[in-house]
């Protein structure tokens, strides 16, 4: 998953882009709200993490601004105040979520899983593709009954190929959401991991599930 945090204050900032990024999650981090709307706006995400008072545009401004122009990007408002007309005001902008400082960065983690499986449609946690089932929140994968294990960024490339099965992903579509944009394009670390995925995923079975589509990109089969 992809998640945007637009938080000004460092101390916050520091502690929840090392927890997520340690959770799995592929993390960009904007510190005022002018630089905030820019990435929400021009970019994809799966989660916006939105502190409310920021320098430049704050984070009510933003979400209307968001939402004016059709941007349906899950969104979780933070405030330090906690006051109720704030979080209605949010609420009724068109916010998903709300938390008040100070907060457990488990709570955060929950949250954020929630809005991802009510935004895609996932009312489960758990994924399967002919007998390879992926367990989003034991992070547990198996294959015909077969623990496989693997590491975090394999597992994060696995759960975006396993969203769209049947559908082709670039290099860079994935590249943008298993790694973020500290890559370099022209690297074949996507090609590298696609290749250590297989190993564990396919070696020893008749059907192949990780597809490769020449001069496009990779695909997981559609059961």
């Amino acid at each position: 998953m992809k998640v945007l945090l637009v938080e000004d204050e460092k101390k916050i900032s520091d502690f929840v882009v090392k927890g997520l990024k340690e959770q799995g999650y592929v993390v960009e981090l904007a510190e005022d709200g002018n630089d905030g709307f820019l990435h929400a706006s021009t970019q994809s995400y799966d989660v916006v993490v939105l502190d409310i008072m920021l320098p430049g545009r704050d984070g009510l401004s933003i979400l209307k601004s968001l939402r004016k122009a059709g941007n349906t990007v899950p969104v979780i408002l933070v405030t330090a105040r906690g006051e109720l007309d704030e979080r209605l005001e949010g609420l009724n902008l068109g916010a998903d979520d709300y938390l008040t400082k100070p907060f457990f960065l488990d709570e955060l983690v929950a949250r954020i899983q929630a809005l991802h499986r009510r935004s895609s449609g996932q009312s489960l946690s758990l994924m399967q593709i002919e007998d390879l089932t992926v367990n989003l929140s034991t992070r547990e994968v198996s294959r015909g009954g077969e623990s496989i294990d693997l590491t975090t960024r394999e597992f994060n490339l696995l759960e975006y190929l396993m969203r769209s099965p049947g559908r082709v992903l670039t290099r860079t579509q994935i590249l943008e959401h298993v790694w973020g944009y500290d890559f370099d394009p022209s690297t074949n670390v996507v090609d590298v991991c696609i290749q250590r995925l297989r190993k564990k995923i396919d070696a020893g079975h008749d059907i192949p599930l990780i597809e490769t589509v020449r001069g496009a990109g990779y695909r997981m089969r559609k059961a």
